[in-house]
């Protein structure tokens, strides 16, 4: 997964200056800012950038969750506005790298109708284990699995959800037989773990990270290239042996494919500077999430990417959408 360091709000100034008298002049009226899902991390990211977008362009950013059909819904609504920038769209990885794969048809073209402003944020998952499981390690993980094919089952939030994917391509790494449960929801996943009706998950740090520490669970693995500063003794998968390994949800803006490049810059100049407030980076901390505000460009090429690499994952899994 790439890696960008936020540019600092002075450099986002300097941008704005340089902007065209046009884009300095949007918003012309409330922006809608549009979450794919009922709430949770999405809502919460959207509404802290959009409460700073406010305050900015003196226009109200109103958050609009339109949940359904693994993001379809949400982002046929974008598909379908005015390609002005006055409706923002949150990107998540399951709208624009893992449908595209995972449904023989979509609502919306991921490429075609939408053009992406910034990637906001990528969240890192813990690899989780039931306590009873026999392994400290994750290579202990992987050798008590291939000895005993099929006896580990992991927990996932949902068919075709990215800690489904992630599990999928560790079982594809290890060489490892393990039974998938999906649930309805990271939740209940989680809960079942720590009850041993299954024995691991990739979870979000900031949901499965506490449970560990209460020794409900047990914390094989970071999905970071980086250890996580609020979880300092946790190895990387890639300390475990898994080279580059980088997965877990990532978030961010989209607009309109036809939106003016100017806006789009100006956005993306905005965004930023909501990425580097220092009540911002705390919130998105207190979360495990690692704040990016990269160029459209660079966000572009992101997705490609994530999106040729899940989409291996569900061909090679042969993964179908419920």
């Amino acid at each position: 997964m790439l890696r960008l360091v936020v540019h600092g709000a002075a450099a986002a100034i300097f941008a704005l200056s340089a902007l065209p008298a046009g884009a300095q002049a949007f918003p012309s009226k409330p922006v809608r800012f549009v979450v794919p899902f009922p709430g949770g991390f999405s809502d919460l990211l959207a509404r802290l950038v959009g409460a700073k977008l406010g305050g900015t362009f003196g226009q109200p950013v109103v958050v609009e969750n339109k949940p359904g059909a693994s993001g379809q819904i949400g982002a046929q609504d974008v598909a379908r506005a005015p390609a002005d920038g006055h409706t923002l769209f949150m990107g998540h990885i399951g709208t624009h790298a893992i449908n595209p794969h995972l449904f023989a048809k979509l609502a919306y073209d991921p490429e075609k109708d939408f053009v992406p402003v910034t990637l906001l944020v990528t969240v890192p998952n813990l690899l989780v284990v039931h306590p009873s499981v026999p392994a400290q390690t994750v290579q202990e993980l992987v050798a008590y699995a291939r000895k005993n094919p099929g006896r580990l089952s992991y927990a996932s939030p949902g068919n075709g959800t990215s800690g489904h994917l992630a599990a999928e391509l560790f079982k594809s790494l290890a060489k490892a037989f393990i039974v998938h449960i999906p649930y309805r929801g990271a939740a209940p996943a989680l809960q079942d773990v720590i009850g041993g009706q299954a024995q691991l998950i990739f979870d979000t740090l900031a949901q499965s990270y506490p449970q560990a520490k209460a020794g409900k669970v047990r914390a094989l693995a970071v999905t970071s290239l980086k250890r996580q500063a609020s979880a300092p003794e946790v190895p990387t998968m890639d300390e475990a042996g898994f080279a580059d390994w980088e997965t877990g949800p990532w978030f961010g803006v989209m607009v309109r494919s036809g939106t003016p490049d100017a806006v789009v810059r100006r956005l993306h100049v905005e965004l930023v500077k909501a990425l580097s407030a220092p009540d911002v980076g705390e919130k998105l901390a207190a979360q495990g999430a690692t704040p990016v505000g990269n160029s459209p460009e660079e966000f572009a090429a992101f997705i490609r990417a994530e999106s040729a690499r899940w989409g291996k994952v569900v061909k090679d899994a042969g993964i179908k959408a419920d």
